[in-house]
């Protein structure tokens, strides 16, 4: 009898030997890519200011940038982060919907679009957005521009899109005083003056921290972020962007992984929990840069 269970166990033990050796090679790594995208912070609100035609190298170091470049310093810069496309608009498009609907120009689009988009998927899961256009002349509005170096409709992508509501298209003068009261996700798009498209790097640096300094000051304390990017470079650069996140969840320092607008969506899309749309689907977030 123990004869007959030695010659079974010594039959069997083989195979199962076998069976473990053929398990995907790709389990335990997946396991790990999972664990390590369910680390990705809670975060309250977060504010995304969009610059213009500028490539990283002019900026960073720059003293007429002296605010962007202290904002550097305090929080994530990203120094490989690159645009996706010349001009602004399918840049804009791309950001916002992970895709440039067809639109390879500036001019208006021909048609509304109703593909996913980073203000429906935050609407779906019962989340606030709204975009803050500086110089845009009332709520929802619907034109090309608003006069010389002032509003563009070609920086506001979410005008374009069927299933977003007009009421979230909104100019600067609605931003909140109070910041608690931000939707989860907002953009700021200053005017082509204070963009750095009309004016100068001077300029737009000093807008944005007349503007945007007291959210910085406050985010620090109320679990809220800050990103600031560029729609395109000056084409001095091979379309490298400046682009930087500050907020008590990221680290400081320089990362220098190669991203682009695609990875950003897709990393604001994990952070909630959304759906993906347009091509960050395939795009990875970014990891590097939270605190753990």
């Amino acid at each position: 009898m123990f004869r007959k269970w030695g010659m079974f166990l010594l039959l069997i033990v083989p195979i199962l030997s076998a069976c473990a050796s053929n398990q995907p090679k790709d389990q335990a790594p997946a396991e790990k890519k999972i664990s390590v995208a369910g680390k990705l912070p809670k975060i309250d609100h977060i504010v995304i200011v969009i610059e213009e035609n500028r490539s990283q190298k002019v900026i960073q170091g720059n003293p007429s940038a002296s605010y962007i470049n202290s904002l550097m310093k305090q929080g994530a810069n990203l120094t490989n982060f690159h645009a996706t496309l010349h001009p602004s608009q399918p840049n804009y498009l791309n950001l916002f919907s992970g895709s440039n609907q067809g639109v390879l120009d500036d001019g208006v689009p021909k048609g509304k679009f109703s593909t996913d988009n980073l203000a429906s998927e935050l609407i779906a899961k019962n989340y606030t957005f709204a975009g803050y256009s500086e110089d845009m002349p009332s709520v929802g509005f619907n034109g090309a521009s608003s006069g010389p170096s002032g509003y563009a409709r070609k920086h506001n992508p979410w005008v374009n899109f069927t299933n977003v509501p007009k009421e979230v298209n909104q100019p600067l003068t609605s931003f909140p005083k109070d910041f608690a009261k931000l939707p989860t996700v907002s953009f700021v798009i200053p005017s082509l003056r204070n963009d750095m498209h009309d004016g100068t790097i001077k300029e737009g640096d000093d807008w944005l921290k007349a503007q945007i300094d007291p959210y910085v000051q406050w985010s620090k304390t109320h679990n809220s972020l800050l990103i600031v990017t560029w729609d395109e470079d000056d084409f001095s650069q091979d379309n490298k962007i400046p682009t930087f996140l500050v907020g008590p969840m990221v680290k400081t320092g320089e990362f220098n992984e190669k991203l682009n607008h695609f990875n950003l969506l897709r990393t604001i899309e994990d952070l909630y929990g959304l759906a993906h749309a347009g091509q960050s689907k395939t795009a990875e977030p970014i990891r590097s840069i939270w605190v753990r």
